[in-house]
Formats: structure tokens, C-alpha cells, sequence
């Protein structure tokens, strides 16, 4: 028996592609202590409309403590947990930084939580951005008390807030715990170090740093020269 094949173009139809929800991407801008132009990121997840409501929810109540209690209470006690993260997520992408510390608390009080490193290093950015460094060091002390430790990129946010409050000497202890610690710094961790360095006029540490992107690239000179060409140096300017 010959096989029976139907075509849609023989109908006059033409088969749109589908695409499926899990392939739907978001756009979102990353950025942060680096102080450079925010790159776009892609993510996979889409925010769910419980996860959107419970953000709105949380800005309208912020201003009422009583309200806020009920809206962590009720909205987000019924959020599943990827929801939970994706609105905490959206309130750090919306530098909502009251709300996000409210939820960070809140996610860290749920029956299902397991101490998660990378939680606790997009709080120690968001809030060294704000140069708030008790409350830096703070997270770095309660992520320790949780039984984790921190990795390369727990390191390299404490260095850079550190430097946001001009604490040089505090950020270059946390680069040589960072390496006794087994951390090799990456090209973020060393492009930090070299701009702020330079920023402060500890030249010679710079120089020093500069120095030691031999023992981590195979091409450091190459580096070297994107770090110059993308944050040159500033000219001072001199009055005669």
C-alpha cells in the first residue's frame, strides 16, 4: 500500500513555527561595581505573573510596615521557590534595595532553602554599590555561618566594595586571601584592582599587579592593552 502524505502547502496553509515557552528569553542589563557600560545578559526565564504581582505588591506596600508584613506573609508564602528567587532578582535588577534585603531574609526562612553561595554574592554586590560595607562584611560573616565559603566571585565584589569606600588596604588583604584561599583572580578581579589602584595613586601597586598578569594568562600584555584601551587613563589637567 503507497503511503499518504499531506502537505500544507497542497491546502494553501502555511505552518507558522512555535515557538516553546522554555526557549522565550528576557533581556536584562548586568552591571555593577565594575562601573562600566551594563552588558546585556540573556536568561533563559521569563518572570511568572505571581512573581510580577508580588514585586508590585512589595513597592506599593514598602512605605507601611504592616502592609509590607502582610505582603510577605500572604504573596510571597505562596510563591514557589524559582518564583521567589526570580522576584528577588527583580528587585536587585530594580535597585530596590530595602525590598531585597526584606526577601533575602524572608527566602532564608523557608522550609526548602539550602545555603546558596551566588544568593549571597549578588546581595554583597547590590549593597557594596551602595557603599555600605558594615552590611558587606556582614553577609560575608552570615554566608560563613551557613556553613559556606566564599568563592572567587565573593571575593572580587568585596574587593571592589571595598574601594568604593576607599578602603584600599582592606581591599588588598581580601586579594592575597582571595589567592591563600586557592582563588585564582580572574580578568574582572585584576581589571578592578589595576583601575582603582591607579584611581587612589598607589602606583606601584598597580605596577605590582600588572606584574603578577603574567603568572594567570598566557597573553597578559594583551590584556594589559584591552584594560587600557576600554578605561584609559584621565589626563590631569595643568593650570600654568
Amino acid at each position: 500500500m503507497g503511503s499518504f502524505k499531506l502537505q500544507f502547502s497542497q491546502l494553501g496553509l502555511q505552518q507558522k513555527p512555535q515557538i516553546p515557552a522554555f526557549f522565550l528569553t528576557l533581556r536584562i542589563s548586568c552591571g555593577g561595581l565594575r562601573n562600566g557600560p551594563r552588558k546585556p545578559m540573556w536568561r533563559t526565564r521569563v518572570l511568572s505573573s505571581e512573581a510580577i504581582q508580588a514585586v508590585q505588591s512589595l513597592k506599593l506596600a514598602q512605605k507601611s510596615p504592616s502592609k509590607l508584613e502582610q505582603v510577605l506573609t500572604t504573596k510571597l508564602g505562596r510563591l514557589l521557590k524559582a518564583d521567589l528567587e526570580d522576584a528577588l532578582a527583580e528587585l536587585q535588577r530594580q535597585n530596590e534595595l530595602d525590598l531585597a534585603l526584606k526577601v533575602f531574609d524572608f527566602l532564608r526562612k523557608e522550609t526548602w532553602y539550602v545555603p546558596d553561595l551566588s544568593l549571597y554574592n549578588d546581595m554583597i554586590l547590590m549593597v557594596g554599590k551602595r557603599r555600605m560595607i558594615q552590611m558587606v562584611e556582614q553577609l560575608v560573616v552570615e554566608l560563613r555561618d551557613e556553613g559556606l565559603q566564599p568563592d572567587a566571585r565573593t571575593y572580587t565584589e568585596l574587593i571592589g566594595a571595598y574601594f568604593k569606600v576607599e578602603m584600599v588596604s582592606k581591599a588588598m588583604e581580601t586579594y592575597d586571601l582571595m589567592k591563600a584561599s586557592g582563588h585564582v583572580p580572574d580578568k574582572l578581579t585584576l581589571t578592578i584592582l589595576i583601575r582603582n589602584l591607579e584611581k587612589a595613586g598607589e602606583n606601584a601597586l598597580s605596577e605590582a599587579i600588572r606584574k603578577e598578569c603574567a603568572d594567570y594568562f598566557d597573553y597578559p600584555n594583551k590584556f594589559l592593552e584591552e584594560v587600557e584601551r576600554k578605561h584609559p587613563k584621565r589626563k590631569k589637567l595643568v593650570i600654568i
